[in-house]
């Protein structure tokens, strides 16, 4: 390893010869200087590691020496020591990206862990990041091949997130490799829950545990946010995960407390067309279909398939007995996300406030359709960085930011996730048969019944009833359906795009979030 250069700026400098031999007797090299000139001059010619900068010296001060110091190596952590508390000083020092700041007089051990903090912190975390996850590893595994409830699914899907983005900062190589291994364990292990249970959820015979799942979501945890006098700012963005809301909220958390974070269980198919319609009529597709059979769009109808969501919701608020006065907007657009932030104080006028979010949506697209996005977006890690860029500079922040100051209730939510897609799987089927990657519907589809999630009897999953019967077929893991013509062409184009419409923990296991605002 590398041995770390040290360079010690005081005019005392003698009087500190024991903390000099301390350091020296630790491994490290320590340079010294009595004034802001020399210092400049040894930066230059030395390169040292961290700089220790008295502020009060004669000739240029420590603020000033700083300053140049910063202009020739701005990378260099500067650990500021001065016998002055003063505020405007310290202000100062942190407004010029001081590294640390120290109140003489100091004693060996501050000036070690000053070192350790800012120069072998990202080792120290890396190595107590993976030891930790390795004592973890067996205890989730073990929960992993035990969970027979949805509530040990949450559970086991929180500590995989959590570990997921502590690893991607700190560990690394063979480590993520590990992760990732059990990630995959995870997924195929659910899906074998999914395809257990799912149907069941849907009988009103069985009094075992029913998860919250798309239709029910407005009924169970906005609705009663109204009834409580609250006025509610109802956003949903598309297609997000529970990982990338994590580091959303990283933009948030000064502003926000989470008074809420659950999970609910998306239907199948997880796609907008499906998903998204039930939480906002509050129905099944079936049930969409047979009593709003205006506003329910198929899978071989043409246009948008989420053309009537308002008209779902207020369907539903009416259905329920309510009479909220609401506002809802759909942004495709900047011109129309800043047009809501503009509008701000208007919306107030409202005790519901529903605002829909499609940029992450169309992230995923453009990845699968753009070279350029997929380099951009190579990996989770990559399509997490991307998506916390937009909103740091979406007006959608900016929004949140001025709610903050109000007396409202956030909710953040989504309608679906999606999964990175590498395995093809073959599937046969005629010109009807829908296009989507993670799930098929038609009534001549031919399949591995071993590779799939078939639905036959669609009654029983709530799912539109056609005139001439239709198989829902559902891929898991980490699969993608592809048909044999042309096949290579397809397996290349679409492995390992983000997909959703299928089984998996990212794309059923969705994020609902109550936010309450600090002020």
């Amino acid at each position: 390893m590398k041995s770390i250069t040290i360079l010690w700026v005081d005019d005392e400098i003698d009087m500190l010869t024991p903390h000099v031999l301390f350091l020296r007797e630790k491994g490290y090299s320590v340079i010294t200087a009595t004034n802001g000139e020399s210092a400049i001059e040894q930066v230059a010619t030395h390169l040292p590691d961290i700089i220790f900068l008295d502020e009060n010296m004669p000739g240029i001060s420590g603020l000033e020496t700083l300053s140049r110091i910063k202009n020739i190596r701005p990378e260099i952590p500067v650990v500021m020591i001065t016998k002055s508390e003063e505020e405007d000083i310290m202000d100062e020092a942190i407004g010029s990206k001081i590294a640390d700041y120290l109140i003489k007089p100091v004693n060996p051990k501050q000036i070690l862990l000053s070192i350790k903090k800012n120069l072998d912190q990202e080792r120290l975390v890396s190595e107590k990041t993976t030891s930790h996850y390795q004592s973890e590893f067996s205890h989730i595994g073990i929960q992993i091949s035990e969970s027979l409830s949805f509530n040990d699914w949450v559970t086991v899907y929180k500590k995989l997130v959590y570990w997921e983005l502590e690893l991607e900062t700190s560990a690394g190589g063979e480590m993520e490799e590990i992760f990732h291994y059990q990630k995959a364990e995870a997924n195929k292990e659910f899906a074998k829950y999914i395809k257990k249970n799912y149907l069941s959820w849907f009988d009103a015979n069985n009094t075992n545990e029913k998860p919250l799942i798309s239709p029910n979501l407005f009924r169970t945890k906005v609705f009663p946010l109204l009834d409580q006098g609250h006025k509610v700012f109802f956003i949903l963005i598309d297609n997000l995960r529970l990982d990338q809301w994590r580091v959303l909220y990283s933009e948030l958390k000064n502003y926000y407390a989470i008074e809420n974070e659950d999970l609910y269980c998306s239907i199948l198919p997880s796609t907008t067309q499906y998903a998204r319609n039930a939480l906002f009529s509050g129905l099944m597709p079936l049930e969409m279909s047979k009593m709003n059979p205006q506003l329910w769009i198929n899978d071989d109808d043409e246009g948008s398939k989420n053309l009537n969501e308002e008209e779902f919701l207020s369907k539903q608020i009416s259905r329920f007995g309510k009479t909220y006065k609401m506002y809802y907007e759909k942004i495709l657009n900047r011109k129309t996300e800043k047009k809501v932030l503009k509008n701000i104080n208007d919306l107030m006028h409202n005790q519901l406030i529903v605002l829909i979010y499609n940029f992450v949506d169309m992230l995923s697209h453009a990845r699968t359709n753009l070279d350029m996005i997929k380099e951009l977006a190579d990996d989770e890690s990559a399509y997490r960085t991307l998506t916390l860029s937009w909103f740091k500079h979406s007006h959608l922040r900016e929004m949140l930011i001025k709610l903050a100051h109000e007396k409202v209730k956030v909710v953040i939510t989504t309608d679906h996730g999606s999964i990175k897609v590498e395995n093809p799987v073959k599937v046969i089927g005629d010109r009807e048969t829908t296009t989507n990657l993670r799930f098929k519907s038609g009534k001549n589809l031919n399949y591995n019944p071993k590779e799939v999630f078939e639905i036959r009897d669609v009654r029983k999953a709530h799912l539109p009833e056609r005139p001439i019967s239709h198989t829902y077929i559902f891929a898991a893991n980490n699969d993608y359906f592809v048909y044999p013509n042309n096949y290579n062409h397809f397996v290349n184009y679409y492995r390992s795009t983000f997909q959703h419409g299928g089984i998996s923990l990212d794309e059923m296991m969705i994020p609902i979030v109550v936010l309450n605002p600090h002020s």
